[in-house]
């Protein structure tokens, strides 16, 4: 049996009488559809599908959401003149922008902005009406709640980038744009006008978070599937009764790196890792424009970035001693 988990996928799936799932306390809805089984849904995770629970949260998160996802797609299809088949092609291009930097945090007309501000304070509605029914969920399945703090870390740095942040600087333009290249293009341009992002500290830390979670979870999960041959799946109980699969694992660090985590500590290496690219990244851009102006200038000031050197006029090459002429 030993070479079913040598797989890159699960090939071993287990499977028993669909589950409904703990009893709900009172006063909750009941969960919706009839759990089934799909057996390419096993191959990357658990083969049954359903139930769901929405709840009254759920569904006003999931109402708020559309809307704003319709006015985005709107805007964006009356952009190109209502023609679906430019809407396709132009997708990536097209954007809702924000209100332009005369009106302040004024309300600006519906096509001058205002469509941006409705769609923003639907969208926000829908991720904290989520949030908020995730911490419930949670707390009422006897979990911990640290799903529910690890998005409100993603939360924040979306709240900075279009909340928070154009508050402080007076201005609903400072805010990010709808739309995937619309997006991006403020970001370089938000980049090169503070004097290039990349040398913002709190920057820099939110890619070491970035990159160092990345590794954390990739070297977690090679471990675990390494030794699912000798039941490393199975982590909470080893966590406390330490057998094969853990003790290799540790050794198998220990020899290469000279530390191991545990079973336990490297969830929390790796959700510390996760929850502080975003915290930190969130602080970076709170910080620019509000208390730093130019983050090359910052940087030299601070020696974190060596200076331009000294203007020297250009020489043409033809004019130099022995030059052929």
């Amino acid at each position: 049996m030993g070479i079913e988990y040598q797989n890159i996928f699960t090939r071993v799936q287990a499977r028993a009488h669909p589950h409904d799932g703990i009893a709900l306390p009172a006063g909750n809805w009941s969960r919706s559809g009839k759990p089934f089984f799909a057996h390419l849904m096993g191959i990357v995770g658990n083969a049954q599908i359903g139930p769901i629970y929405l709840g009254p949260l759920g569904v006003a998160s999931l109402a708020c959401g559309f809307i704003a996802f319709e006015i985005i797609g709107l805007n964006m299809l009356a952009s190109v003149n209502w023609d679906p088949i430019q809407f396709v092609r132009q997708l990536f291009w097209l954007g809702l922008e924000p209100p332009a930097p005369k009106y302040g945090l004024r309300l600006p007309p519906l096509n001058e902005g205002g469509w941006w501000l409705m769609a923003g304070f639907f969208l926000t509605a829908s991720i904290l009406l989520w949030w908020v029914r995730m911490y419930r969920r949670a707390r009422q399945l006897g979990l911990g709640t640290h799903v529910a703090w690890a998005f409100a870390a993603a939360i924040w740095l979306y709240l900075v980038l279009g909340f928070i942040r154009p508050v402080l600087m007076g201005s609903w333009s400072e805010a990010v744009p709808f739309g995937i290249f619309p997006h991006l293009d403020w970001t370089a341009a938000f980049s090169l006008r503070y004097g290039n992002l990349f040398y913002n500290p709190f920057h820099m830390l939110s890619i070491v978070f970035l990159y160092g979670s990345t590794l954390l979870f990739a070297m977690h999960g090679a471990t675990i599937l390494a030794v699912s041959r000798f039941g490393g799946e199975r982590e909470i109980e080893q966590i406390i009764d330490r057998g094969t699969a853990s003790e290799r694992a540790a050794l198998f660090w220990r020899w290469t790196m000279g530390f191991n985590a545990t079973m336990e500590s490297i969830h929390r290496w790796a959700w510390w890792f996760a929850v502080l690219c975003p915290l930190t990244g969130g602080i970076g851009i709170l910080l620019t424009g509000t208390v730093v102006d130019n983050w090359y200038l910052w940087a030299v000031k601070h020696h974190v970035a060596p200076a331009y050197p000294p203007y020297l006029p250009a020489v043409d090459p033809a004019n130099l001693p022995g030059a052929v002429r």
